[in-house]
């Protein structure tokens, strides 16, 4: 049973809405971080097969396990996903020393267009500093559908995040979210290891919705548990990424509205009027006459 006090709060599930990603700085504690890699370099972590519930993956004494039993990290799971999600696939990624070339950009799941939406939990062993690369993420890009590489000849988006990071950082992505490895550029590795997890339950109001309005069609919520910055969730979904186009930027922001709408159950939420406004369909005929 996961404490309330571990899971999400409504802030950060609208900016995972809005942006695609979570990251917890330094989060895994340095113990497991070395336990982890003394896994990674034996080989030693063993994948269960696909649709497999997490809670039977990663039995003791499996560090992976133990990482992915931490109370926050379950709280950001079942935040997300729900409880004991389904495990689809695990992956070692390597970035060889002093490479010549990065991975190309692009996004996964190209046939997946399900409203319902998967997680990837990127996690890093190890400290990242600028030369080894590191993943590289584009905000608010998990609802741009492309063909996978499409986008390979890219390397360079405005706004994008490069993960330069300490040990035990975790980064939590929507399965569609634009991103790739970077160049590595030093005499060392550099490890990632990463697991995509499927809900098995409806993805509905999930986090810990304190902060939420109890009043469905309320349009707007206040966090007052960030006492150095007060936001709705209006002004978090409506913020634009510097990537975005002038004009189908608002695409995004519509998709945003559908993802909250999804997650909250709250069919009257919008933001700038703009859902609304297409939703627009008027069959009143007596003020026609």
């Amino acid at each position: 049973m996961v404490n309330k006090a571990d899971l999400l709060n409504t802030k950060q599930m609208a900016t995972f809405v809005a942006k695609g990603f979570l990251r917890f700085d330094e989060l895994v504690p340095p113990e497991i971080n070395t336990a982890i890699m003394a896994e990674i370099d034996g080989g030693d972590i063993t994948a269960a097969a696909a649709g497999t519930p997490l809670s039977q993956c990663y039995p003791p004494p499996s560090a992976i396990g133990q990482m992915l039993r931490m109370p926050q990290i379950e709280g950001i799971i079942q935040s997300l996903v729900g409880p004991d999600p389904l495990f689809d696939h695990q992956a070692v990624h390597v970035r060889q020393p002093n490479e010549d070339s990065a991975q190309g950009m692009h996004g996964d799941s190209i046939i997946d267009t399900r409203m319902h939406f998967d997680i990837q939990l990127m996690y890093f062993p190890h400290d990242v500093p600028l030369e080894m690369g590191g993943t590289l993420v584009v905000p608010g890009s998990q609802y741009r559908r492309i063909n996978e590489m499409d986008i390979a000849r890219y390397q360079n988006f405005l706004g994008q995040v490069n993960m330069v990071c300490k040990a035990g950082t975790i980064l939590v992505l929507h399965h569609g979210i634009w991103h790739c490895g970077r160049q590595n550029k030093t005499n060392q590795k550099r490890y990632m290891f990463k697991v995509r997890l499927n809900p098995r339950v409806r993805q509905l109001r999930l986090w810990n919705t304190d902060d939420l309005p109890a009043n469905v069609g309320a349009h707007k919520a206040i966090f007052t548990r960030d006492t150095n910055k007060v936001e709705d969730v209006q002004t978090i979904l409506g913020r634009t990424e510097p990537w975005f186009e002038n004009a189908t930027g608002r695409l995004e922001i519509i998709n945003r509205i559908k993802m909250w709408r999804f997650l909250t159950g709250d069919e009257q939420f919008d933001v700038h009027y703009w859902l609304t406004r297409l939703e627009n369909m008027p069959e009143n005929r007596e003020l026609a006459a």
